[in-house]
């Protein structure tokens, strides 16, 4: 998928070490968001990159990765990693990468800038969300998982456009009971910085489609 025609010309920070950005993205008519991670070095960590004006990102250290949580947020990827000759990270079987990844990772596994990969599944079979401690708080990148609109609480995509809805409430609760949520990034809408798991669990209770899932 090519990238957004919008160029994104700030930056903000979500907690110490955390940075987002964000375009309305012509492509899917909705804000998406990108974010970088600062590492105790130094090293910078792309995830999901959105296009920006470099300035921003430069004052932050030496980018030495990019991470993608699914396939279908290449975005930026391939082009910074011309850019900044670094490598591109993504999950196992990513389905419709354009080009090849340098390194692949699957549930699990430790990624640069000490993100740790999570498969949680529902949206597409391929996604992951990325946990972090970042002291004093725990930190998770939700990729598809979950929306949070400009006028209301974190919300699930419509069914119609996730290959399994069940799933993705699994997912959502598996997170709640797995890592230890206080800030929420999400890949579309702003950044939640307290109270994460409250977030996950009100979300699951106020599901308008009114999905329900086994325990996992």
């Amino acid at each position: 998928m090519s990238e957004p025609k919008a160029k994104a010309r700030s930056l903000q920070e979500v907690v110490p070490g955390v940075y987002h950005w964000y375009v309305q993205d012509d492509r899917i008519g909705a804000r998406s968001e990108a974010y970088a991670v600062v590492d105790r070095d130094g090293a910078v960590v792309l995830i999901d990159p959105l296009p920006i004006d470099e300035s921003l990102l430069l004052p932050l250290g030496s980018i030495t990765a990019i991470v993608l949580t699914a396939g279908n947020h290449q975005r930026s990827a391939w082009r910074f990693r011309k850019r900044f000759n670094v490598p591109v990270w993504a999950p196992r079987d990513a389905h419709g990468l354009e080009e090849e990844a340098d390194t692949v990772y699957g549930n699990g596994d430790t990624l640069p800038g000490g993100l740790n990969a999570f498969h949680t599944p529902g949206p597409a079979h391929v996604m992951y969300t990325l946990w972090m401690q970042q002291s004093p708080r725990g930190v998770v990148f939700l990729s598809d998982l979950l929306t949070h609109p400009d006028d209301g609480p974190p919300a699930f995509v419509p069914s119609e456009y996730q290959d399994e809805p069940v799933r993705t409430r699994m997912s959502i609760q598996r997170v709640i009971d797995h890592l230890p949520v206080d800030a929420l990034c999400f890949a579309h809408g702003e950044p939640i910085v307290r109270d994460g798991e409250q977030v996950l669990r009100k979300a699951l209770e106020q599901d308008s489609e009114g999905a329900s899932a086994p325990a996992p």
